[in-house]
């Protein structure tokens, strides 16, 4: 593309250091970090929400370009803020409240909600770390013992149906493009799996669409945005929103026209956003997460998982493993057009795939 890129990131041995132009060290909420990298960028976009929100502002009061800005970021990295935009906007998401109104209240839910109910940190929470459910009255009374409950929402359990998730890419002259609707697996409150199209009619395509166009018009949004949902028998329904490339669309490297990572780069260079539709009549990534506490490159198994028939591996190349922690993807691209063939062969990808890489835990 033609581009430098320059990173901030968290130290020199991280992955992508080694194929940067140019790096500057220092976790991603480190003002002094960021500063030195506005000095060498024309424009700064995110990998992650772990940022310096106050630092953003200052730095994009002297000029700095951020994308998306620093006002929009600060309104999508709270759970607390991102609830009540999509209130504001008419958008449907999951009845809430915050965990100290429930303090004031003598620990009682208000009247639109009941126990179980899933509660959320508002900020800092990844791969269900800060999320957890909360069953009945014993477990609420310990949350709120453990917990500051000014930095944490509840909200209700949603009896979904299936989990589905979109990245849309809005450029500064309001061009808009959205990759694919997909559906979601998580086990352990991770993703595990992600079927590209989802399996779903029209009508929920056409909602889903109509829901991220409304919301990064409404936001001024520039840049690439994940949105996550829960498809109930109520409806559609926003589950969180994520300001940056998303796991859910790391399918697109193989599957569509242009990847999501490529998406990004063309609206932080003032590029259009080009046609992100699907080149194939599907895909299924997998994601290879840990299973165990070690330092191994598990090159082994990564031998014989490229053995796969069609498979395309993407190794992260991260120093630790852990249980649930994200080293890799693999994604095969799917041949049938029929939606229930496809499910029927992503499954078979997927039993291929555990023959060599066991499930987090």
């Amino acid at each position: 593309m033609d581009l430098e890129l320059q990173l901030q990131a968290a130290a020199a041995d991280d992955p992508a250091v080694a194929i940067a132009a140019g790096a500057v060290i220092g976790a991603s909420n480190t003002p002094e970090a960021t500063a030195a990298l506005a000095e060498r960028c024309d424009v700064i976009g995110f990998e992650n929400e772990w940022v310096d929100l106050k630092a953003l502002t200052a730095l994009e009061l002297q000029g700095t370009t951020f994308q998306p800005s620093a006002a929009v970021l600060k309104e999508l990295v709270n759970k607390r803020r991102q609830r009540q935009i999509l209130e504001k906007l008419n958008l449907p998401c999951p009845r809430w409240c915050d965990l100290a109104s429930v303090v004031s209240a003598g620990g009682e839910l208000p009247e639109h909600m009941s126990l179980p109910v899933m509660a959320k940190t508002i900020s800092g929470g990844y791969d269900g770390q800060g999320t957890e459910q909360v069953l009945n009255r014993a477990s609420l009374e310990a949350l709120l013992m453990r917990v500051e409950p000014r930095q944490w929402i509840l909200e209700e359990l949603v009896p979904f149906e299936v989990e589905l998730a979109v990245v849309v890419a809005r450029d500064a002259s309001g061009t808009v493009e959205l990759f694919p609707l997909v559906e979601t697996h998580q086990h352990k409150q991770v993703c595990d799996w992600v079927l590209a199209p989802a399996g779903v009619s029209h009508a929920v395509e056409a909602r889903v669409r109509s829901i991220a166009v409304s919301l990064v018009t409404a936001l001024d949004y520039v840049g690439v945005l994940a949105i996550e949902f829960f498809l109930a028998p109520s409806g559609l329904m926003i589950n969180e929103l994520a300001p940056r490339t998303h796991n859910s669309g790391h399918f697109t490297i193989e599957a569509c026209a242009t990847s999501q990572f490529r998406q990004q780069l063309n609206l932080l260079s003032g590029r259009p956003p080009e046609s992100a539709g699907l080149t194939v009549p599907g895909a299924f990534m997998v994601n290879l997460l840990g299973f165990e506490h070690a330092s191994s490159d598990y090159c082994d198994r990564r031998q014989q998982l490229e053995r796969l028939p069609g498979a395309h591996l993407h190794w992260y190349g991260k120093s630790d493993a852990r249980p649930g922690r994200k080293l890799g993807h693999i994604t095969f691209l799917l041949q049938a057009h029929d939606a229930g063939l496809r499910r029927r062969e992503a499954m078979e990808h997927l039993a291929a795939v555990r023959q060599h890489w066991p499930a987090n835990g």
